[in-house]
């Protein structure tokens, strides 16, 4: 994968080994002393304690997808994940009692079948006390339902809520509630409230021609997006359902063309996006189009270099978290300005926005098992989860209030998305396109810092 910053990187961000030996390195705005090589005095304080056998410790299990397909979701996993450890390096207190706390990381892959195989081994295995799992249905679906199957409380995002919810076979009609499994993310709403005050400010047809994959995601979009777009006087061009890996995509281009559709929408794998994207420039579509809206890719610089400089620059996408969102994490107390920028040092990258997800992560972790009274009960655990308020890098979340708009089904808060568009930067700037935030109609306090510009 390439580091955005034109070097070059492991998959998933820098290794355990690198992290450590970065001591010297800014971790949420926090300088950590020592010489480069040393072990920073938090990772020392996890290693003694895990030592001390009279103190009880609750296992963490994080699956994510480090390796694959969605990896961009996976790359700021060690830097989140160590200032997790930061903040429970000391214990954990819950009821007076303090705990140790391990967390114990797994690669899905960007695939459903290792996505269930890893979860099984936490659960069965490692005997994990609660899930943490983020990024795609293809990730999150197999590993919640596992933890649903088995009895684990579970806390997953970054993926459409409907998708969660109808991947793990509920229903949207007649809503049950899951006695284990919690989500928190944006749903296919959300990206409709986006787009409708975007596209305005760009002159277009309103002829859209879209793009969705035949798999969770893709299907989940196509049944509620279509109809919400037709409501609001769109008109779809949909050459159908194509599945992931495709290779050739000169029926679809095609077809866009002849119906001269003047915005595209898609929800691609991001590999899937730079093959179409190349052949719709080669083809001519892509001069035709006033406004390229895309999801699932798009969400990182990585994914916008993978195009070209060129096929990149006025890219519109939206973003689920950002650091001039106005909020901190609960556990860390690290600002969101903190968040993006020590993730910019510590890793010499651009801002990834899953970096707020992934730390809202343990914000709802440890929220929940301080309200549980006994993190080792899982039923304890699970029942805190249904009503659980707590502050987070993308916002505040609260569970099972019966609020329609944020509380859509039972076990679910659907959060924001805002709408950005990738501008190319100055000559000698760091990094080659920046985000720009065009609209923030679901969340007013984050600033708007551009107009969207039409793509061609």
């Amino acid at each position: 994968m390439s580091d955005e910053s034109g070097g070059t990187a492991k998959a998933g961000g820098l290794s355990r080994g690198d992290f450590l030996k970065r001591s010297g390195a800014a971790v949420g705005g926090v300088v950590l002393g020592g010489a480069a090589a040393a072990e920073p005095s938090w990772a020392r304080a996890i290693h003694h304690g895990a030592r001390d056998a009279s103190v009880e410790t609750i296992k963490i299990g994080y699956v994510s997808p480090v390796t694959g397909a969605d990896a961009g979701f996976g790359e700021p996993d060690p830097y989140v994940i160590g200032l997790a450890k930061k903040a429970f390096a000391k214990g954990f207190k819950v009821a007076g009692k303090t705990y140790n706390v391990q967390i114990i990381e797994k690669d899905a892959q960007s695939t459903p079948s290792v996505s269930a195989q890893v979860t099984q081994e936490l659960i069965n295995s490692d005997q994990i006390d609660l899930l943490l799992v983020t990024s795609t249905p293809e990730v999150v679906v197999p590993a919640s339902g596992a933890a649903e199957a088995a009895g684990v409380p579970a806390i997953s995002t970054t993926v459409p809520w409907q998708a969660f919810w109808l991947g793990n076979g509920n229903s949207l009609t007649s809503p049950k509630p899951f006695e284990w499994i919690f989500h928190f993310a944006f749903g296919v709403g959300n990206f409709f409230e986006a787009y409708i005050d975007m596209w305005p400010h760009v002159p277009n047809n309103k002829t859209i021609g879209v793009m969705y994959p035949n798999d969770a995601d893709g299907n989940a979009i196509r049944g509620a997006m279509e109809p919400l777009l037709k409501g609001a006087g769109y008109t779809i061009v949909d050459p159908g359902a194509y599945e992931d890996g495709t290779t050739d995509y000169t029926s679809q281009i095609t077809m866009f063309k002849q119906q001269n559709c003047q915005i595209f929408n898609t929800f691609p794998i991001p590999p899937d996006f730079t093959t179409f994207w190349r052949q719709a420039a080669q083809q001519g579509y892509t001069s035709q189009v006033k406004i390229a809206q895309i999801a699932k890719t798009g969400l990182f610089l990585s994914q916008v270099q993978a195009v070209g400089s060129a096929l990149g620059n006025k890219l519109a996408t939206t973003a689920y978290w950002a650091p001039s969102w106005p909020y901190s994490s609960s556990l860390t107390g690290v600002s969101n300005k903190e968040l993006g920028a020590g993730y910019e040092a510590h890793t010499g990258r651009y801002w990834n926005q899953q970096t707020g997800a992934s730390m809202a992560l343990f914000d709802v972790a440890a929220a929940a098992m301080k309200a549980s009274g006994n993190p080792k009960d899982k039923s304890a655990v699970a029942s805190a989860l249904k009503t659980l308020k707590v502050d987070t890098p993308v916002g505040p979340l609260h569970w099972g209030t019966g609020n329609a708009t944020t509380n859509p089904v039972p076990n679910v808060v659907a959060t924001p998305l805002l709408g950005c568009q990738w501008l190319s930067t100055k000559k000698g700037s760091k990094y080659p396109f920046e985000l720009s935030f065009v609209e923030h109609k679901e969340d007013p306090k984050v600033p708007v810092t551009a107009k969207l510009l039409p793509y061609s």
